[in-house]
């Protein structure tokens, strides 16, 4: 007997949401009708409905004005430069990290490797002993990536002669930089040293830096970084942790600057093959991209969104629009995943790295819906994909026109998360992720999905109750 199907008023086949016990979907699911199924519960007990500040202040309204700002951001790479020349407030004996403050002695495995590989690499110490007692000694000063405009994947360490990229938001004027990636597993940005690391290290800052620098520098438009976030999200992208698309959009774009000032043909081969070979190239770009549009969204009177969310492997910190300089943390939570052979969760480093700039702007975790492939890096299946972007719109107050997913029927992204929403639902930000090895120096291990923890967002909404 054939199954009854549920169409639409135009006859075309429908997708139910379903909101209640999995259960309640059954009789729908036996009629080969496709179902989504919520993870919502209704709003915790004692939680207020906050519409207004206390200084009576329109939250929706601020909320509003803050995914305006959003939405009209345009980053564009515009150049490059060394670290300590061009990131505000750096200098010689300045290395930053991914996520809120942490000291030294409160440092995971992955920041700690990170930190004492790029000692190394900088010519400071000369081996890892002498890197880990100079930085236990004092003799640097660690500050977050995010205080100086800056982000920084995985441990997210930038020392002062890396090359960093350098994007403008050309709506507003501000920049944001980050150095370039250097791919998986045994790298500097998961922990991972040695002379393998280094010789990398130094190829990068020697001819990848000069070749792509020169090549920008004959773009005076530079490279409109906005755009090819909205690209390659239609070619199956997320642009947190898959960059297939992205990247090789970005090579693309690149391509006739990079022939026309190329000084050495095997140079200019080598650099072509490094991007093409690693497809997370583009991250170190979609990254500055996130926080160039949301900086503008920071210090709006009442704004209850989210601008910062962000781990260095030790905690989790978010910030909030109307409290721009204060972190509100938890413990960084544990990844569940796929992993490289030979490892598993027991040799996994808490959550780490400033990528969820990605989810805070709208794309990454928040678009899986339009990379459903990318379950097979993280894990889970093409469902779930699209199940939490679904989910994530009740979480944020506003939709990106301006990053679409085609399976959503060319939907803007879920964009602005907000604190009340949050701790209303009950609903946590979803995250995807890459793995670092707990032990300094091993390197990426593989990459994962978890939800960010309750306890920041609880902490920011009490205090935001008292703005």
């Amino acid at each position: 007997m054939e199954k009854h199907k549920i169409n639409d008023l135009f006859g075309k086949p429908v997708t139910v949401v379903n909101i209640g016990l999995g259960s309640m979907a059954q009789s729908i699911r036996d009629q080969d009708v496709p179902v989504v199924d919520l993870d919502w519960k209704p709003p915790a007990e004692g939680v207020k409905r906050l519409m207004v500040t206390k200084a009576g202040i329109d939250i929706d309204a601020a909320n509003d004005e803050a995914v305006k700002r959003i939405k009209a951001g345009r980053p564009v790479l515009v150049g490059m430069g060394v670290a300590k020349d061009v990131i505000p407030g750096m200098h010689s004996r300045m290395f930053l990290h991914a996520g809120p403050p942490v000291t030294w002695e409160r440092m995971c495995g992955p920041t700690r490797g990170a930190v004492m590989g790029a000692l190394i690499y900088e010519g400071i110490a000369k081996d890892e002993a002498e890197a880990e007692k100079m930085a236990a000694g004092g003799e640097i000063e660690f500050s977050p990536c995010h205080h100086h405009h800056a982000v920084g994947p995985m441990a997210g360490v930038v020392s002062p002669s890396m090359p960093v990229f350098i994007l403008e938001n050309k709506a507003f004027g501000n920049k944001a930089y980050c150095t370039q990636n250097e791919g998986l597993g045994k790298v500097l940005r998961y922990g991972g040293m040695g002379p393998e690391v280094y010789a990398r290290l130094k190829w990068m800052e020697t001819v990848l830096y000069p070749v792509l620098s020169r090549a920008l520098e004959t773009l005076p438009e530079g490279i409109d970084i906005k755009s090819l976030i909205a690209q390659a999200l239609h070619m199956g992208d997320e642009c947190h942790n898959r960059n297939r698309a992205a990247t090789s959009l970005l090579l693309r774009a690149f391509g006739p600057a990079l022939a026309r000032t190329s000084q050495n043909n095997e140079d200019l081969a080598r650099v072509i093959e490094f991007i093409d070979r690693n497809d997370h190239f583009f991250l170190n770009l979609s990254m500055p991209a996130g926080k160039a549009m949301l900086e503008p969204a920071e210090g709006i009177p009442g704004c209850s969104l989210v601008t910062v969310m962000a781990r260095n492997g030790t905690d989790i910190g978010i910030r909030v629009s109307a409290m721009p300089e204060r972190w509100f943390t938890a413990p960084a939570g544990i990844v569940k995943g796929l992993y490289f052979p030979g490892f598993g969760e027991e040799d996994a480093n808490p959550d780490i790295g400033d990528s969820t700039i990605t989810e805070t702007a709208g794309f990454g975790g928040f678009a899986m819906a339009a990379a459903p492939a990318i379950t097979k890096f993280v894990g889970g299946t093409p469902e779930l994909a699209k199940q939490t972007t679904l989910e994530m719109y009740e979480i944020t107050a506003g939709e990106h026109d301006g990053f679409t997913i085609p399976v959503l029927n060319f939907r803007g992204t879920p964009l602005g998360m907000d604190i009340r929403k949050v701790v209303e639902t009950g609903i946590l930000p979803q995250i995807n992720t890459g793995i670092a090895h707990k032990k300094p120096g091993v390197g990426g291990i593989g990459a994962g999905i978890l939800r960010a923890p309750m306890a920041c967002f609880k902490e920011a909404f009490d205090a935001f109750e008292t703005l």
